[in-house]
């Protein structure tokens, strides 16, 4: 097994962003402005539809609208960041130092206040994902045993030096197991981790999701190479060591 990083290749899903704002014509101006920039667009009217799409599909950054109708912006904030650290940038129509202060100390990456410039927002949402990508580079272990590589700062995996096409929550799984290397990572932590804190009974979920990731690492579920399950306890990454 070696931790050298290959040439990129095409696997890595484009970037995906979480929208949300209340006002209707904010999230359709951003969401063709963000399209636009080749970036995947979620968008939600509410904090609770936020954190419910965050949960059950992720993103790689989030812009909040600190005045929403239902959650105030920074309760949305606290909330999310009791169980993901995705960036987040803020947006306020208060332009007093005390709001931004507080955006900041509650767990928001950057702010923007309304009115904004386009090209304002898209330079600070490529400065989060360069930031979070030199992080992953840094923190995150890559795995190569002649068969399978991952390299997960870059987002990249190969079979056989083809590219394997994973869902986002393929990814998301595979990447928690190779942080954790020979050891267990148990049901409800993955569960809290891939869907949120409201789907720690569904393991029907973890079950099929992986099934799908054995299939498309050519691996065998009744001798794992690679991802091995502890009955009624969670799974293990048997790759390494």
């Amino acid at each position: 097994m070696t931790y050298t990083a290959p040439p990129p290749t095409a696997s890595a899903p484009p970037a995906r962003i979480l929208v949300i704002d209340d006002e209707p014509q904010i999230r359709r101006f951003l969401d063709i402005s963000l399209r636009a920039q080749g970036y995947v667009v979620a968008l939600a009217d509410s904090g609770r539809a936020g954190l419910a799409e965050l949960a059950a599909h992720g993103a790689d950054v989030v812009v909040l609208d600190i005045g929403l109708p239902d959650l105030d912006g920074h309760d949305v904030l606290r909330e999310l960041r009791q169980w993901s650290r995705v960036p987040v940038i803020m947006l306020t129509v208060r332009d007093g130092e005390a709001e931004k202060v507080a955006a900041l100390d509650g767990g928001a990456n950057d702010y923007v206040t309304k009115p904004f410039s386009v090209q304002e927002l898209m330079a600070r949402i490529r400065g989060l994902l360069r930031t979070r990508i030199a992080a992953s580079d840094d923190a995150m272990p890559r795995f190569d045993d002649g068969h399978l590589h991952v390299d997960l700062g870059r987002r990249e995996v190969t079979l056989d030096g083809e590219p394997v096409a994973l869902s986002r929550k393929e990814f998301a799984l595979l990447a928690l197991l190779l942080q954790h290397p020979g050891r267990v990572v148990t049901q409800p932590q993955l569960l809290r981790e891939l869907w949120g804190p409201n789907h720690q009974d569904d393991t029907h979920y973890l079950r099929i999701l992986v099934g799908k990731l054995r299939q498309k690492l050519q691996d065998d579920a009744t001798a794992p190479r690679y991802i091995a399950t502890e009955p009624g306890v969670g799974l293990r990454f048997v790759g390494v060591g």
